[in-house]
C-alpha cells in the first residue's frame, strides 16, 4: 500500500488538513482496493484552530512515507518550525513525494525544495513566496504545479484539486472520478487562480496619477493610448511609464488591459449583457477579441466564467439586476 503521511504542527490551517484526511485518511477500499496507508505525524498533541489532534507518529516518521503532505501554514510571516522543515527535507532526500497545500509551500520553501522548480500557493501570498525564495519560479495563476517529486497547490479548494490529481496519478482517472463523485466535487476544474484574484486599484494618495486612474476607468470603452493617458496626466509618455511602473508594477497599456478584463468579469457576474455588448463596453471591440484575451488572462472562456460566478436568481427579474447593461 502507498504510504501517505500528513505532517502537522501547531499553526496550520484546518481546511486543507481536513481535505487531505477526507481523501487519504478515509477507508475507501470499497471503491479502490488497495487504498492508502495513512498516518498523521506531528511533534506531539497539536492544536489546529479550535481542534486538538493526537498524531499517530512523530515527525521523524516522515521519511518512512511514500508521500508527505504539508497542509496550509497559517501565519506566513512566521518561519515554520525547524523540526518540521528538517523532517520534510529528510523525507524528500530518501525519495518521498512532497506535497504542499495552499501556504504549506512556505514549509517546502524553507526546506529548499522549491529552488529551481515551479511552484504556487494561494494567490494572496505568491509575491511573498517569490520574494522569500527567489530561486523558485512562482506561478500565481495555476491551481497546482506537479514537478514529479514536489507538488504545490493554490489556496483552499485547490487543495482538493491537487489531492484528486494525486489519486489520478496513483490509481487512474476512472478511480479519481469515482472519488470526486463521492465528494460531490468536479474531478477537474478548468482554468487557474487568475479567475479568483482580486486586483485592487493602487492607492496613489497625492501622487500625480491620482486623478488619472478614475478618469481612465470611466473610458475603458474607448481606444485609449499611452499618449492619451500622458496628455491627461500632463506629462511625457516616458515620465508616465516610470510613474506607472512605480505605482502598479506594470506598463500603462498592460494596466489598461487588466482593467478591461476586470470590468468584463464584473459585467459577466452582474449583467445579462451578451459577450458582444461586453466587448464593446470594455474596449475589446469584438466578441472574438474579448474571448481570446479573456481566456488568456483568466484561464477560462467568458461563458464558463459567467456560469461559475453569476449568482442564481429567481422570479420575473431573474438574471436582470438593477443597472445591468440589459436594462440599458
Amino acid at each position: 500500500m502507498h504510504r501517505v503521511a500528513l505532517a502537522v504542527t501547531d499553526g496550520m490551517l484546518h481546511y486543507e488538513l481536513s481535505v487531505a484526511v477526507e481523501i487519504f485518511g478515509a477507508d475507501l477500499t470499497h471503491l479502490v482496493d488497495p487504498w492508502y496507508d495513512f498516518s498523521l505525524c506531528g511533534p506531539g498533541p497539536v492544536k489546529i484552530d479550535r481542534f486538538r489532534l493526537e498524531p499517530d507518529h512523530g515527525l521523524d516518521h516522515l521519511p518512512h512515507a511514500d508521500t508527505v503532505i504539508v497542509p496550509g501554514w497559517a501565519d506566513t510571516d512566521v518561519e515554520p518550525p525547524a523540526e518540521l522543515v528538517d523532517a520534510v527535507r529528510a523525507a524528500h532526500e530518501v525519495g518521498a513525494r512532497i506535497v504542499s497545500l495552499c501556504t504549506g509551500a512556505f514549509v517546502l520553501g524553507a526546506a529548499g525544495l522549491l529552488d529551481g522548480r515551479r511552484a504556487t500557493t494561494h494567490w494572496a501570498h505568491t509575491r511573498e513566496l517569490a520574494r522569500r525564495h527567489p530561486a523558485a519560479t512562482v506561478d500565481p495563476d495555476v491551481l497546482y504545479v506537479d514537478n514529479g517529486d514536489v507538488l504545490t497547490s493554490a489556496g483552499k479548494a485547490a487543495a482538493m484539486d491537487l489531492c484528486l490529481h494525486l489519486v489520478r496519478l496513483d490509481h487512474g482517472s476512472a478511480n479519481a472520478n469515482r472519488i470526486a463523485r463521492r465528494l460531490v466535487v468536479p474531478p477537474h476544474r478548468d482554468g487557474g487562480q487568475a479567475q479568483f484574484i482580486a486586483t485592487p486599484l493602487p492607492d496613489p494618495g497625492n501622487h500625480p496619477l491620482g486623478e488619472l486612474f478614475p478618469w481612465a476607468l470611466k473610458r475603458l470603452d474607448q481606444p485609449l493610448t499611452v499618449e492619451d493617458l500622458a496628455r491627461q496626466a500632463r506629462m511625457s509618455s516616458r515620465h508616465l511609464g516610470r510613474h506607472f511602473k512605480h505605482l502598479t508594477g506594470t506598463t500603462p497599456l498592460q494596466w489598461l488591459h487588466t482593467q478591461r478584463i476586470r470590468h468584463a468579469q464584473e459585467l459577466l457576474e452582474t449583467t445579462d449583457a451578451t459577450v458582444d455588448t461586453i466587448a464593446t463596453a470594455t474596449g475589446m471591440g469584438t466578441a472574438t477579441t474579448l474571448r481570446r484575451h479573456f481566456h488568456r488572462s483568466v484561464g477560462v472562456p467568458p461563458d464558463t466564467y459567467r456560469r461559475t460566478f453569476r449568482p442564481v436568481m429567481s422570479g420575473p427579474t431573474a438574471g436582470r439586476p438593477a443597472g445591468s447593461l440589459w436594462a440599458r
